[in-house]
């Protein structure tokens, strides 16, 4: 079944169709959730309350602009709700001479589920700014409104997550190489 037939049958309350957009975006959005949640039981909860909020405002969405986008920052606000529910994102931290002798390009040096396990390491706080910034694209000033936190914060939470992930990166390569 198309996507376009697929969404007339979910705004109609098909459960057929509604099953097959589960099953054909769930996977991927799962992905999306663990990236920010710190445990998978955490990422399943928002994978599932994001679903029911894609499924019961599937009305809203106007056939203009790319469905699974529209479906992803559904996802993503998800997840931010969640976090904002369990996290204090106000803490300020003014930080000075940071210097990172190697930037890291996580993508070329480590696998998907390994990013995955290297960012559930981080603080939320770094990992929710670190997701927002690197994979979502979205500006530090954009961060510390979705966020409400300056954008001070957003910045000096991500530098901290680039080195956090450094850390754990030359960690990880000195046992590979041990």
């Amino acid at each position: 079944m198309n996507l376009s037939k697929l969404i007339t049958g979910c705004k109609k309350g098909d459960r057929k169709c509604q099953k097959q957009l589960y099953e054909s975006f769930g996977p991927k959005f799962l992905s999306v959730c663990r990236r920010y949640m710190k445990t998978s039981e955490d990422a399943e909860d928002a994978l599932i309350q994001g679903f029911y909020k894609i499924l019961s405002k599937i009305d809203q969405y106007s056939g203009e602009g790319n469905f699974e986008g529209w479906m992803r920052r559904i996802m993503v606000n998800e997840c931010l709700m969640s976090l904002r529910k369990k996290n204090n994102f106000k803490l300020q931290v003014e930080i000075t001479n940071i210097e990172i002798e190697n930037p890291v390009t996580v993508e070329d040096d480590l696998a998907y589920e390994e990013l995955l396990l290297v960012l559930e390491k981080l603080p939320t706080g770094y990992r929710t700014v670190f997701n927002l910034y690197v994979i979502e694209g979205y500006k530090h000033r954009e961060i510390a409104d979705i966020l409400n936190i300056s954008i001070n914060t957003s910045k000096s939470q991500f530098l901290l997550a680039k080195r956090r992930l450094a850390e754990i990166i030359k960690k990880k390569h000195k046992a590979y190489v041990s």
